[in-house]
């Protein structure tokens, strides 16, 4: 009997695929059988891999070559050198050792935040982070961009993160059980056609229209319709950005004043509800959170409000509360208020009642995968213990030896003098990019790992190449999705591309590191001793996975569904004493003495309501009459493909688009398809208008994630030609606790632009130079 062909797939953080490879090029992905609802992303003409933006050689940035305080352009605006191997990898290891020896290994900074590409091996944080370890270590960040401020507030609340990317209760329990779906920032299908890690199969469009179909009634509270989808029949509420604490402390103040509060549960599971209910009666401000109070922060007419608290405490009720409302100005507390809510309603725990951080953020969101926990690359104990609040990056360049509060501390930045980053790209994560790209300048070297001319690339020192996940082999498979995937190589490397693998390996080398980065494996060598792992875990779970060859020649399998569907705290719900939470009082903490005591001015001990420096409500409106919201894309990862046809095909005027509302648009003289000016006192862009009534007015939204295209000289300098907002946001923490970003605070004036558009360059590669000078400097210094 003739065996079958192995089969020729990839997984990829918006699918997985079957592809088609012929005279060594991709030809076309097709998404594999198994997913319903395959994602647009997924489309991109595989074309791209061999684009004029891929970059095929090691690359110097010119000036790097004379060293500072040369007539050379600064990062960013340089001109690129190609060299071989060898001397790329000789000069990492000499500026590495020339940092190490001479300011200690705290004042090299690992970055490689960010998605990078999927697959188990190859995953560049994890890369990056082991070889950085084996050379002695380095200075990290914590939490991420999606979530900064959840990350912090929930641990003190609920004891750890359950419910914000993993563990919710899932579609199936919701479709059967729910009533109401109360959606404080919406479900938006655009985003879960995504999973960090690699997805397999989609599932929330499906769960959604199960939930529709057996009766579940959504409300949509956010100023975007689209948040929620068409099919869903969802009730909108049009609240004004940033202004969902006001809402939420409005509901629980009428469920609490009318006497529909579940007395027993906040009595058994929670601690604080007594000085909560002091704090929304107004006992110690003289300020009830009454609906009247809520009313002209949100908006929402006070009755509007009164009616839907008693309509949640009177139906089986689910809420969810999007990762983007905690992206603001004092983010932290709508986490909370939720929770708050939630605990006041008495649902959480019971069968499609409670609560849910991020339905719909990513595919794994409601999935109700069965819990299991992947092998992964191990990265060794970083000796430096020195760690940043993830989006404090340029606070930490532009201030060494400063200090900032962070969870009831007191951070003190490292003096950087080395970026090292292999994956992920902070000039698409970061806001106020143009005083990142000040900051970037601040460091002796940057060094970057990266496939396109992307910003980051651009403003390196030393750029490396590396393969794409279709010319390596790799594993695919990611917490919260059922499969794993054999990524076998597809094509050969384009140009001198190598793995992050081989990249460290080489460098590592010169280090004499070598054996104790790879530890004596290869490629193939490290994908089989992962899978083992896999297949251990499964014996213990009662999987039988197939042994690695069979698995490497079917290309997938998935794991058997868990037995029985989650529900999110249902055994703290049905036995707190014998579940306690890993609080310090093993329950929901409505008010926390621990962050009581820190004494922060801009986080309490329980949710409470802060006005944000930067919103409709306050004096700056008179000014900057817009808030923009800078949510996620539909026709891309982030800024990932970007220059891919898929994106590029959703571009209007050639820029990103930029929703407008037609009253908004009509008081500007704004057509649809005009090209527009945002601007505020941090910067401005360049975008393409589309009038739709689908945003409420005062609002406007254009994603993240347009490659960053400043002027570089003229009147307009700083000016972003492609319509990265970016350009915009405010560089500032959520609050002393956790220092989370605040995109989704920020205020614009936007108008029609009229001139002779300026050419559009953010997918042309930099300007390549055939100058030499001496390499700059030796591993001695």
């Amino acid at each position: 009997m003739t065996k079958r062909a192995a089969r020729a797939l990839a997984m990829t953080h918006w699918g997985s695929y079957e592809a088609e490879v012929a005279d060594g090029r991709l030809r076309r992905l097709s998404p594999i059988e198994i997913d319903a609802d395959p994602s647009r992303i997924g489309a991109f003409d595989p074309a791209v891999l061999e684009s004029p933006t891929r970059i095929r050689t090691p690359m110097i940035r010119e000036g790097f070559f004379a060293g500072h305080g040369t007539s050379y352009r600064r990062r960013g605006e340089d001109a690129f050198v190609p060299v071989s191997w060898n001397e790329a990898s000789d000069l990492v290891a000499a500026e590495l050792t020339r940092v190490r020896d001479q300011h200690g290994n705290a004042s090299i900074f690992g970055g490689s935040y960010g998605w990078a590409s999927a697959g188990r091996f190859h995953h560049a944080q994890s890369q990056l982070h082991r070889f950085l370890n084996v050379l002695g270590g380095y200075t990290g960040a914590v939490n991420t961009y999606s979530y900064a401020a959840a990350e912090v507030i929930l641990p003190h609340v609920n004891g750890d993160t359950s419910g914000l990317e993993y563990g919710h209760t899932s579609w199936p329990v919701i479709a059967q059980n729910t009533e109401l779906f109360v959606l404080f920032g919406g479900i938006p299908l655009k985003n879960s056609q995504v999973s960090a890690g690699g997805v397999g199969a989609h599932h929330t469009r499906a769960g959604l229209k199960l939930c529709r179909e057996a009766g579940v009634e959504f409300v949509n509270i956010g100023p975007i319709a689209s948040d929620a989808a068409d099919f869903l029949d969802a009730r909108q509420l049009w609240i004004r950005p940033n202004s969902d604490t006001a809402m939420m402390l409005a509901l629980a103040f009428t469920i609490v004043t009318e006497g529909l509060h579940a007395r027993d549960f906040l009595a058994t599971h929670c601690v604080g509800f007594d000085k909560v209910r002091e704090y929304l009666l107004g006992t110690a401000d003289g300020q009830p959170k009454t609906p009247e109070w809520a009313a002209p922060l949100t908006e929402i007419p006070a009755d509007a409000i009164r009616a839907l608290a008693r309509e949640m405490a009177g139906r089986r009720t689910m809420i969810s509360v999007a990762w983007s409302l905690q992206r603001a100005d004092h983010g932290e507390q709508p986490y909370w208020a939720a929770m708050t809510l939630a605990a006041v309603l008495g649902q959480i725990g019971l069968p499609g009642g409670g609560i849910g951080f991020g339905y719909g953020a990513t595919n794994r969101v409601g999935a109700g995968a069965r819990p299991f926990t992947w092998s992964s690359l191990p990265q060794f104990d970083n000796p430096v213990r020195q760690r940043i609040p993830v989006a404090r990056i340029t606070d930490m360049l532009l201030d060494p030896g400063g200090e900032v509060d962070y969870d009831g501390t007191r951070v003190c930045f490292p003096d950087i003098k080395l970026i090292y980053w292999a994956g992920g790209n902070p000039f698409h994560h970061h806001q106020d990019l143009s005083r990142l790209a000040d900051a970037w300048q601040k460091p002796d070297a940057v060094i970057v790992h990266e496939m396109w001319w992307t910003a980051t690339a651009r403003h390196a020192d030393i750029v490396l190449p590396v393969a794409s996940p279709f010319e390596r082999n790799d594993i695919g498979c990611a917490r919260g999705e059922n499969h794993i995937v054999a990524m076998r190589q597809l094509i050969e490397p384009v140009g001198q591309s190598q793995s992050d693998f081989e990249i460290f390996s080489g460098i590592a080398e010169r280090l004499q590191l070598r054996s104790q980065f790879r530890g004596d494996r290869d490629e193939m060598g490290w994908l089989r001793h992962l899978y083992d792992g896999c297949r251990t875990t499964g014996a213990e779970q009662g999987i039988d996975f197939p042994d690695f060859e069979t698995f490497w020649r079917e290309g997938i399998f998935e794991l058997p569904r868990p037995a029985e569907e989650p529900v999110l705290w249902k055994g703290f719900r049905s036995d707190p004493a014998a579940n306690p939470l890993p609080t310090p009082s093993g329950r929901f903490e409505l008010y926390s003495e621990r962050i009581a005591g820190f004494g922060y001015p801009d986080c309490a001990g329980h949710a409470k309501w802060y006005e944000p420096a930067e919103w409709l409500g306050s004096s700056k409106a008179a000014e900057w009459p817009i808030h923009l919201i800078s949510n996620q894309p539909q026709t891309r990862l982030h800024s990932q493909y970007d220059h891919a046809s898929v994106s590029k095909a959703a571009k209007v005027s050639g820029r990103e688009p930029i929703w407008i509302n037609p009253v908004d648009a009509a008081t500007r003289g704004i057509a649809d398809g005009d090209l527009v000016r945002v601007f505020n006192v941090r910067g401005s862009c360049l975008a393409g208008a589309v009038v739709t009534d689908r945003i409420r007015p005062s609002v406007a939204q254009l994603a993240t994630g347009a490659w960053y295209d400043p002027e570089t000289e003229g009147p307009e300098r700083g000016m972003d030609r492609h319509g990265n907002v970016n350009v915009l946001t405010r560089d500032a923490g959520t609050s002393r606790l956790a220092q989370g970003p605040i995109a989704q605070s920020l205020l614009v004036q936007i108008e029609r632009f009229d001139g002779e558009p300026p050419i559009m360059r953010a997918f042309d590669p930099p300007p390549i130079s055939e100058r030499r000078e001496p390499t700059r400097r030796s591993p001695s210094g």
